[in-house]
């Protein structure tokens, strides 16, 4: 979906992947996964994304399971560890004590894992099974023809702490191991050497324009052209608005020009000579983004139309 960082993704992933042959992988675009996610949820495991799109589905399963007050989550690094709930802060039901803590405890419990405190972290964790369990519920997951008795957020801490040491009976109890192991976790990162050959190909100037004749901009465009490139094409968020554009495309006044080297190669001298001439021009740039490949891989995505 989004090309330059989706696609990098996509690529690490791949290269990782064989390094698990016990482990079925597949690539999903997150529109029709998500779709999957809340209607079959079963058929994921371990999904394995962005940030952007994991904040989305990650919400996504926490509703799946009755609210996304229920998801606890951790986040581990190299050298450190955070643990928190994967929901925002509700300003809305702030100093009310209604929110539900689950995801803050379960995130508490991840870490008393990640710490090797196993034991404790058990305990805790079966202790809130047997609070779900026996029906004290707070307001987000209260359902009168399953719940016993709806709670607010401090109701469901005491209910939890009273029955620390007890063990669900319909669900099953949980059991951290207390082994060394448990707690580690092997964290592979892919580390290219920066061997490639780089090779600055072009430029994208991003232009201020007052919507009008787009025939007429190109010309002035390609006027205030250097010898060293070729205006190769106009986009309007991220539509093809020249050459041969749609006179039906909704133009912004935020342009990209695309600049291509004459000899597929360009120089940072050409592209300041360049943005000098649009300048004396009259054409108001905003910014610019250099366009390279890689060992002959161009590390910027295509236009439409292109």
């Amino acid at each position: 979906i989004m090309k330059l960082s989706d696609g990098l993704f996509h690529q690490i992933f791949d290269e990782i992947a064989p390094e698990y042959p016990d482990i079925q992988n597949d690539h999903w675009i997150i529109d029709i996964a998500t779709a999957k996610l809340a209607n079959k949820p079963e058929l994921f495991d371990v999904i394995v994304t962005s940030n952007l799109y994991g904040d989305i589905i990650s919400d996504v399963a926490a509703e799946i399971t009755g609210s996304v007050g229920l998801g606890g989550s951790a986040n581990i690094g190299e050298h450190c560890a955070m643990f928190e709930a994967i929901h925002g802060s509700a300003p809305d039901i702030a100093g009310q004590g209604i929110a539900n803590p689950s995801g803050l405890l379960l995130g508490g419990i991840m870490m008393l894992v990640h710490i090797n405190q196993p034991a404790i972290a058990t305990t805790i964790h079966n202790a809130w099974l047997k609070t779900i369990e026996d029906g004290i519920h707070t307001g987000d997951i209260y359902t009168p023809d399953l719940s016993h008795e709806k709670v607010g957020t401090d109701g469901f801490s005491d209910a939890v702490i009273k029955r620390l040491g007890e063990q669900p009976s319909r669900f099953h109890p949980v059991h951290y191991k207390d082994d060394e192991q448990q707690h580690k976790m092997d964290l592979r990162y892919v580390r290219k050497p920066f061997s490639a050959k780089r090779s600055l190909e072009g430029v994208d100037v991003f232009i201020y324009w007052e919507p009008g004749d787009i025939e007429k901009l190109a010309g002035k465009i390609q006027k205030a052209n250097t010898e060293c490139f070729d205006l190769s094409i106009i986009t309007s968020r991220g539509a093809k608005v020249w050459p041969e554009g749609q006179p039906e495309t909704f133009c912004a006044d935020h342009l990209r020009c695309r600049f291509k080297g004459k000899d597929g190669k360009a120089s940072h001298q050409a592209i300041i000579a360049l943005l000098d001439s649009l300048t004396q021009g009259n054409v108001e740039f905003i910014k610019i983004e250099n366009l390279y490949s890689f060992d002959g891989k161009p590390g910027y995505s295509k236009a439409q139309g292109e």
